[in-house]
């Protein structure tokens, strides 16, 4: 069985676990959302990359043996740093992970900026995101790849994480919030809607809700899980043998035992339980 790590400023990575665990059913995961400190969107690159190795020391500990940055602004800004130091072997990883291993991989967020653009009819994709992934090299780097005849429009989703992170995922008020960052790229003609955070998944009916039927919107998070199975086999990671790809592996056991899931935090814990539990079958 495998153990899987995964982490975010909040709840906005259970976004990302939901899709992990439907193609994993009978894994061992470890959550930790760094509520104390949500949102990252706007604090400082250096701030960042100290949360991510804390959190990344924790996990290890944990006997983590594979962790996903299930945010898109620490994707942006910590990733390269957590594997320039933790994804090579190493004598301190060996030493965090008590021998189990040497080398960490780390699975990290990317913006379906490739997909929107082969998508949209109307040749506008509008990406919502952080205020750091919006300014992060890895997404500029994939809006210049991708761009071509395509026009990127780009809005802040202002609010959106508060708004998720209070639980408050529909109502007047949160159409409100949501229409004030969303109304801009539907204004400049953008027939698909990219979410750039992993909070915005949990706003996903209201912003289709005022998009309307005829715009896209795309969540990366079933891309990412795919990706972490194919790492998981590139690096020979066991796992229970219950996989749900279409492309390789077993097929579901119906006697495979669940996986089992902790689920830590910084801060309260609340919003992390409220949504975790409503989210998976968690053993009690």
């Amino acid at each position: 069985m495998a153990k899987i790590g995964v982490f975010d400023s909040g709840v906005g990575g259970l976004s990302v676990l939901r899709e992990i665990v439907k193609l994993l059913p009978g894994e061992s995961y470890v959550y930790f959302s760094d509520n104390a400190y949500c949102p990252y969107g706007e604090k400082e690159q250096s701030f960042i990359i100290d949360r991510a190795r804390e959190i990344t020391d924790w996990m290890l500990f944990k006997g983590v043996n594979i962790i996903v940055v299930a945010c898109n602004t620490a994707t942006a800004a910590a990733i390269a740093t957590l594997r320039e130091e933790y994804a090579s072997p190493s004598e301190r990883v060996s030493r965090l992970t008590q021998g189990r291993t040497d080398h960490i991989k780390f699975i990290g967020m990317e913006p379906a900026v490739k997909l929107a653009t082969a998508l949209t009819r109307s040749g506008v994709v509008g990406v919502l995101a952080t205020a750091g992934t919006l300014a992060g090299e890895k997404y500029k780097d994939n809006k210049i790849r991708w761009e071509g005849n395509t026009r990127i429009e780009e809005h802040v989703g202002e609010g959106f994480v508060e708004l998720v992170e209070s639980g408050e995922t529909s109502g007047p008020h949160a159409e409100e919030v949501v229409r004030a960052s969303l109304q801009p790229l539907l204004d400049a003609g953008a027939d698909t809607i990219v979410l750039g955070c992993t909070h915005y998944p949990f706003l996903r009916e209201v912003i289709q809700g005022i998009a309307g039927p005829d715009v896209q919107v795309i969540d990366p998070a079933p891309a990412v899980a795919r990706q972490l199975l194919r790492v998981i086999r590139e690096e020979g990671i066991a796992l229970s043998g219950a996989t749900n790809d279409s492309a390789g592996g077993s097929a579901p056991d119906a006697n495979a035992p669940a996986g089992d899931f902790l689920f830590q935090s910084s801060g309260p814990r609340d919003a992390l339980d409220r949504l975790s539990h409503a989210l998976f079958t968690l053993k009690r």
